[in-house]
């Protein structure tokens, strides 16, 4: 069946599409040791999802650190509470790695954060935003980007949540888990349409009106 996608999603649409759930396992690490462990396991996959979070500040010239870094496989996630860890060896070992396939959204953003805590030499990430625009997409959020794709929604509720508290909620665990998850989801779509062809791209001139682009014209 061939698939609709739009160069530019209407947000307004989100809001009552169905909400998108990780249900996967999710692991909270805290110490040097679990993270070499979770790193080692991490270093053995094929593809990895990554984001990060940020304790958000509402005050000006107040900022935070990167609180949370969370890596993602098909099955799994990791949260590594930076706040308690900092960025030991282990990840970044992982963080300059060249050979996994390590997929993102706007990750040169996150890893100018992340080398506020310690310097490191960026390995090779996928960009879902540079991604999306091989099939025409023109969006840059990963809510917009996940809706078009799949016709989900990503619940941004827990975006500015406390990511420093002592614990995380399992609605914090939740989102952060989801975000780097999709990435992967959003990344090998993406490579399925382009080999396939199986879509049409619709082109929003303005609020009215529309045209149809099929994917073989591009």
């Amino acid at each position: 069946m061939t698939k609709t996608i739009y160069n530019k999603y209407d947000k307004q649409l989100i809001a009552n599409l169905p909400r998108e759930e990780f249900k996967g396992r999710i692991f909270t690490i805290t110490t040097e040791r679990d993270a070499e462990k979770a790193v080692n396991y991490l270093m053995s996959q094929s593809i990895l999802g990554f984001d990060s979070e940020t304790r958000p500040t509402f005050k000006r010239k107040v900022s935070h650190q990167v609180a949370l870094l969370q890596v993602a496989t098909h099955d799994t996630c990791f949260l590594f509470r930076l706040n308690h860890l900092g960025l030991p060896d282990s990840i970044i070992r992982l963080l300059e790695d060249t050979l996994i396939t390590k997929v993102a959204l706007s990750w040169k953003d996150d890893s100018h954060m992340l080398q506020l805590r310690r310097k490191y030499k960026s390995g090779t990430f996928i960009d879902i935003q540079s991604e999306v625009s091989r099939i025409g997409i023109e969006d840059y959020s990963l809510q917009k980007i996940y809706a078009n794709l799949f016709g989900k929604m990503i619940s941004k509720r827990q975006q500015l949540s406390n990511w420093e508290a002592d614990l995380l909620t399992d609605a914090q665990k939740a989102y952060a888990a989801l975000d780097a998850w999709a990435c992967i989801h959003i990344y090998e779509e993406i490579q399925r349409l382009l080999h396939s062809h199986d879509y049409q791209l619709i082109i929003t001139k303005n609020e009215n009106e529309s045209e149809t682009r099929l994917s073989d014209n591009h």
